[in-house]
């Protein structure tokens, strides 16, 4: 398939070449150890999403629940103990999917260069890969990073985004991995792909005793609420999902932002992007259709920058023989 790349501009090839060498990141890094490494996971990608186009979205997701805790380090993939709740057990972290594609490359990794490619580049690389293989931009992922050992439950509980959020604190918490207001409105935009359990979000449909007296969240537009009800019965109907943006999930496009727009949203988090100057100017923008080359710009920098928070790099963490458990 023709992968759509963009030239990025000086200032985030510097940003680029800063952090990988302050991390010790570097685009050729498995150059003589493993030099097939980007080409083995591409291999693998286009695979798993030709199999399973709904795939994309939660491989992006696994790496935004990964850089947030703890830092790019592939904390997300480790199972719980019998000493331990992990990450993926916390609360934001059950609906997660896609551990068993990011085992299956791990392990034509170490058939091709055993011991040497980390659980958290290779995720890094797959969401990469996945957006791209969903007709999203392509963008240079810096490697070397190595794998952290602890995994807590409830530092993921206290330190992811969540989905009710408002722009104060969404900020604050991105602010906190280095990143700004711009990266919160563009990382949002990775909201085109993928769906997303009732009880995300059906606080916005129903009171807390489950009527349907009146909308219950006025910033969510009411044909597209009435549409929610359709499909998510109560406040806790987990077995349903809805498309985090409808008719084009499986699609990495701008939509998602025309749907904000018209708060069409379907998080507490995407309508709160209109709500302030910052991000509410950008959705705007980008919803006329007109800049798509700048968000994909915009999100294969906001991209790097996330996949640079935290890293583990050196003799700092180890290379997991597989990604569900300490060696």
């Amino acid at each position: 398939m023709a992968i759509r790349s963009f030239v990025l501009p000086l200032s985030t090839l510097l940003l680029l070449a800063a952090c990988s060498a302050v991390a010790q990141l570097d685009i050729g890094y498995y150059g003589k150890s493993c030099p097939d490494v980007e080409a083995i996971v591409r291999q693998e990608m286009v695979k798993i999403i030709s199999a399973a186009p709904s795939l994309a979205g939660p491989l992006l997701r696994l790496h935004f629940h990964d850089c947030f805790v703890r830092g790019c380090d592939a904390s997300v993939l480790l199972d719980s103990t019998k000493g331990n709740t992990a990450e993926r057990d916390a609360k934001p972290n059950k609906s997660l999917r896609g551990f068993g594609s990011v085992e299956r490359v791990k392990a034509k990794l170490e058939a091709a260069c055993p011991g040497v490619v980390s659980c958290a580049d290779v995720l890094t690389l797959m969401a990469r890969d996945a957006v791209v293989l969903a007709k999203g931009p392509f963008w240079p992922v810096a490697l070397g990073r190595r794998d952290g050992r602890v995994s807590d439950a409830a530092e993921a509980s206290r330190e992811l985004p969540p989905s009710f959020g408002d722009v104060p604190l969404l900020a604050k918490i991105f602010a906190s991995k280095g990143l700004d207001r711009k990266d919160l409105v563009v990382l949002s935009g990775a909201h085109t792909l993928g769906t997303a359990h009732c009880p995300s979000f059906a606080d916005r449909l129903y009171n807390s005793t489950g009527g349907k007296d009146g909308l219950v969240d006025p910033s969510l537009d009411g044909e597209y609420a009435d549409k929610l009800r359709l499909n998510c019965k109560s406040l806790d109907d987990a077995g349903r999902v809805s498309e985090m943006d409808p008719g084009s999930y499986k699609t990495f496009d701008t939509s998602y932002y025309r749907h904000v727009a018209k708060r069409r949203g379907l998080f507490r988090s995407d309508a709160a992007l209109l709500t302030d100057d910052t991000t509410r100017e950008y959705v705007r923008r980008v919803a006329t259709g007109k800049f798509d080359d700048e968000f994909f710009g915009d999100f294969s920098e906001s991209m790097i920058k996330m996949g640079n928070v935290g890293v583990l790099t050196g003799a700092e963490g180890e290379i997991r023989n597989k990604c569900y458990v300490l060696n």
